[in-house]
């Protein structure tokens, strides 16, 4: 029996017809396996925060940012940053946990350490009629809380952070490390870590500074201003002072004094509070006397010993040193 050419044709293009549906559902495979994946969508996601882009990032997760924190580190060079430290991140395939709802693990590491972040995705429908669309679960965005009991600032991730009160609770995307330090001229802190792994916040950061040697320069400057001060009092107790002179014989000349010995200063800790040990020196005095019986005219330069104690106040960027004096030295002439 012959093939007649309407049949030909006919079983030609119904060939054809099948070859273009199965490519059609191979290309609608493919790109829902790629471009229209639950996978796919938190690769953009982790591309939006190696970018710094906040806003993109903030879009394809979902979430809300709390109410109170700060944003510091949602953008730009500190979300670089956050991002930067994760190697080997490896986007898994997506599991499923329901109806239209899957969980997609990211696994990476931080500093040789070993990490997994699940995110949970649903299927809110198709794109024309073929293409599935996933959108990442609502959810509210974790914070760090950093803290120091002196100063108002730090530095977090690269960028300057104010911490009123000494506190602060800063947002953050996730996956992400998160470095703070505490360092200024006077007070400076080891670098504390940790790594945001998922909605959950971790334990806060607390900076613990530690003297450096400009501190102590301070210091020691401003006992020589406030000892200098002193010095330039032309009369025998200089008020609010650690140094007196005592005698009971008529000045018949000008009063000169001079620090001999500057105290050596010795700042230290104690519990979350500076001290400064006690301030020992000396001081001279040079004047002329006359006596009252015979009128004869004696010049003095004696040294008076003194000892103060004094309250330190150090913020890290401004240091001050307030002077207690309830004892004056005590030479008589």
């Amino acid at each position: 029996m012959q093939t007649t050419p309407v049949v030909k044709v006919t079983a030609a293009w119904l060939l054809c017809l099948l070859l273009i549906i199965a490519a059609f559902v191979a290309v609608v495979g493919s790109l829902n396996a790629r471009l229209y994946s639950p996978e796919h969508r938190v690769d953009l996601y982790l591309d939006a925060l190696r970018q710094g882009e906040g806003g993109r990032a903030l879009g394809i997760l979902n979430a809300t940012v709390p109410d109170g924190s700060d944003a510091s580190l949602l953008d730009g060079d500190a979300l670089r940053a956050s991002a930067a430290p994760l190697e080997g991140t490896t986007i898994q395939d997506a599991l499923d946990t329901g109806q239209d709802t899957v969980e997609v693990p990211v696994t990476y590491s931080v500093d040789g350490e070993d990490h997994t972040t699940l995110f949970p995705l649903e299927q809110t429908g198709t794109r024309w009629g073929v293409f599935e669309t996933w959108e990442l679960e609502p959810s509210v965005l974790p914070t760090v809380g950093i803290s120091t009991r002196h100063g108002e600032d730090a530095s977090v991730n690269g960028v300057d952070v104010g911490l009123p009160g000494g506190n602060a609770e800063l947002a953050s995307f996730y996956p992400g490390a998160v470095a703070a330090r505490y360092d200024t001229p006077y007070l400076v802190s080891s670098e504390e870590h940790t790594v945001v792994t998922g909605t959950g916040s971790p334990a806060p950061l607390e900076l613990s500074p530690e003297q450096t040697p400009d501190l102590a320069r301070a210091v020691d400057d401003q006992v020589h201003t406030f000892l200098d001060a002193c010095a330039d009092q032309a009369v025998f107790q200089p008020a609010g002072c650690p140094f007196a002179y005592v005698t009971t014989e008529p000045l018949a000349g000008d009063i000169v004094w001079t620090i001999e010995e500057y105290p050596t200063v010795t700042v230290t800790r104690e519990g979350d509070d500076w001290t400064v040990a006690p301030l020992e020196g000396s001081a001279r005095l040079e004047t002329t006397l006359q006596s009252y019986f015979s009128g004869a005219e004696t010049d003095v330069s004696d040294v008076v010993d003194f000892s103060f104690d004094a309250d330190l106040a150090v913020t890290g960027d401004e240091v001050t040193l307030i002077p207690i004096i309830t004892v004056t030295g005590d030479v008589s002439g």
